[in-house]
């Protein structure tokens, strides 16, 4: 049985320097992601700085590319669970690659999950290297890009 969930949140853009969008140079790519009842901060986003946005802000390519780890690891976490492996660290080193194309458009060729598991014991290794697999086809948002997303995962045991 299907089910369908809505997702529901809000971009505000706060780069009017006086004069709106009267210039290229004239406007600050800077905004807030938020979602309605999370009591968190907002998101601090912007551009790119290639694309004339702050570095000390997210920009969509990074927050895209956290939304895929995320993912990876929630997905990762259920199986091993499901599958008996215990897992006691998780940390993952992510990369994507942009394509800028000639019409001011452009999307991304691939993304790279490098995720650093650590497991309880060595009888768990090769199940929690499998387990990437799994993980991988049950990512909502994996499932939902048009470009690859690879894994370069190490597993080591405890201790």
């Amino acid at each position: 049985m299907s089910k369908h969930h809505t997702y529901t949140t809000e971009v505000v853009w706060s780069g009017n320097r006086g004069s709106g969008t009267s210039a290229y140079r004239a406007y600050g790519r800077d905004h807030e992601v938020s979602a309605p009842g999370l009591p968190v901060p907002v998101i601090p986003g912007s551009s790119d700085p290639a694309f004339r946005g702050d570095p000390a802000r997210w920009n969509p390519e990074q927050l895209q590319l956290a939304a895929l780890s995320q993912c990876h690891m929630l997905s990762y976490l259920h199986v091993c669970t499901v599958a008996g492996v215990v897992v006691t660290a998780y940390t993952d080193r992510a990369e994507a690659t942009l394509l800028e194309t000639g019409d001011g458009g452009g999307h991304f060729t691939e993304a790279v999950l490098r995720p650093r598991v650590e497991v309880a014991s060595a009888a768990m290794v090769d199940a929690a290297v499998a387990l990437h697999e799994d993980a991988h086809r049950l990512c909502f948002i994996a499932s939902s890009v048009n470009f690859p997303v690879r894994h370069e995962a190490e597993v080591v045991a405890a201790g």
